[in-house]
């Protein structure tokens, strides 16, 4: 039985397969519909499966509100090409359709819904994944449930999405804030809000800092002091290119890495321990400032913070959540 154009093209809108694999798995299944759909069905599923282990780098990432439950997710695949595709953009924002309607709390939730074709989730990634010939997975899914939920999508590329709760109506507050998430990526929503294995985590990351400033200091101090030159004393390197330009002799270049050892623990062993803390706290207080939302800047004012904006367009206004999640490392 001759394939006809139109018979190709009813394949095509069925599956979302190429023209030339629904011709071809039209012209073996001689002609049978269901035959062929079955066909392109099989190959997208082994074509899904050999890309198993490629990394997904680009994606969509949409975000939807309804009433009193919001969520974001992204469908990842490896080219930004496929990512901007039309029929792409489609399957991600119909599986977060679904998600929304089902008021959905995981992923592996969501892989067991069905869509409008009456398939899974789990076999259309699969079914998309072998028709453009990229692997795809589903990442970064993320609800909010209740009222006054404000979405963001940054302009609208369908890269980072946003999501923001008030505990009362606030559009633009709400929105603002939105785009204040998008832009400076908090951890938290307060100091509070911080989980105790971030701060001990941040806090001996402060100390060890604070360290090696101090005995840094310490050591330039005492470079300086012996009247060498720093850049030079710097490091290997640079003592190296000394050497190469008659700047310093060996037995300087010895000097300089005496000097160094020994005030670096001397001072190492010297340091004084309530400075150290206090220093480190410090170092805290600006993290809290930078990585929590309502101590951040305003993005629009930097005279104020987020809780300020806030306040002075009801005193009584807060944020109650947020979430974030973006395909670009931040």
């Amino acid at each position: 039985m001759a394939v006809t154009i139109a018979d190709i093209q009813k394949l095509r809108k069925m599956t979302g397969a190429g023209l030339a694999d629904c011709k071809k798995a039209l012209t073996e299944a001689a002609g049978d519909m269901d035959k062929a759909v079955e066909l392109v069905r099989e190959r997208g599923l082994a074509i899904a499966a050999k890309r198993s282990d490629r990394e997904t780098s680009n994606g969509c990432v949409l975000v939807k509100v309804d009433k009193d439950f919001a969520a974001m997710i992204a469908l990842k695949c490896e080219t930004d090409f496929v990512a901007n595709g039309k029929d792409f953009i489609e399957c991600t924002q119909n599986i977060l359709d679904a998600a929304v309607a089902a008021k959905a709390k995981t992923i592996d939730e969501i892989l067991t819904l069905k869509l409008a074709d009456g398939k899974d989730v789990a076999t259309t990634v699969k079914l998309r994944s072998g028709i453009t010939g990229e692997k795809m997975e589903l990442d970064g899914y993320r609800f909010l449930e209740g009222e006054n939920i404000e979405a963001y999508n940054h302009m609208n590329k369908n890269i980072l999405c946003t999501m923001v709760q008030t505990n009362k109506p606030a559009e633009e507050q709400a929105h603002n804030i939105a785009m204040q998430v998008a832009a400076m990526n908090p951890v938290a929503l307060n100091e509070e809000s911080v989980s105790q294995e971030v701060k001990d985590a941040e806090y001996k990351v402060a100390v060890e800092k604070t360290k090696e400033e101090q005995i840094e200091k310490a050591v330039t101090a005492a470079l300086k002091k012996a009247g060498f030159n720093l850049y030079i004393a710097e490091s290997e390197e640079h003592m190296e290119e000394g050497l190469r330009k008659g700047e310093i002799t060996a037995e300087q270049a010895d000097e300089i890495r005496k000097i160094k050892a020994e005030t670096a623990a001397d001072k190492k062993e010297h340091l004084q321990e309530n400075m150290i803390q206090n220093i480190a706290k410090g170092r805290m207080n600006k993290f809290f400032k930078e990585n929590c939302l309502l101590n951040q800047e305003y993005i629009q004012d930097s005279k104020i913070t987020v809780s300020e904006y806030l306040k002075q367009a009801d005193k009584d206004l807060s944020i109650v959540d947020f979430k974030r999640f973006s395909l670009r490392a931040d």
